[in-house]
């Protein structure tokens, strides 16, 4: 069976029914296996060059990014996180807000949770998090795990296609 997201893509597709502009915002401390994925995922999808997508980099400062978002103008804005949330590490999911602070993995200044009502208010944008379960032992994701994202990457990066390209 292929590993696939845990929230059905037509989850992720209805939040992001209409969006023209999207912002795909990935967030994670590059030195962490842990907590990188955000980042590792926002690079593959950078490579994609998808029309109407605008991938920004945040690193541990998801905060550092209300200004360049306001200044994209986006309909939707997606957050790309590592988060526990108790799956397979590789696995991709759409985390409701009332979960966020409850299994996300984080290293930030302030919660991720706070900063996407932040931008929601400021740029009228819709907001949705997308969770990374990461490999969570000493060397981070398994060889199986990477697979796992691979996949799952490349199944974000059709629906962004299809809904925006």
């Amino acid at each position: 069976m292929k590993p696939s997201f845990c929230a059905s893509d037509t989850d992720l597709r209805d939040r992001l029914a209409g969006a023209r502009r999207v912002a795909v915002v990935g967030v994670g401390d590059e030195d962490s296996p842990v907590d990188r994925l955000g980042m590792v995922a926002a690079r593959e999808l950078a490579r994609s060059a998808i029309p109407g997508i605008r991938v920004f980099f945040a690193g541990t400062v998801p905060e550092s990014m209300t200004g360049p978002l306001r200044e994209f103008h986006p309909d939707h804005v997606l957050f790309l996180d590592a988060a526990d949330m108790g799956n397979p590490p590789g696995t991709v999911a759409v985390i409701d807000p009332e979960r966020i602070s409850a299994g996300h993995v984080s290293t930030h200044a302030l919660p991720l949770s706070a900063v996407m009502e932040f931008i929601a208010g400021d740029t009228g944008a819709k907001v949705t998090l997308v969770g990374i379960q990461p490999g969570l032992g000493e060397g981070g994701m398994s060889c199986e795990g990477e697979e796992i994202l691979g996949r799952n990457i490349g199944e974000l990066e059709g629906i962004l296609r299809n809904v925006c390209g």
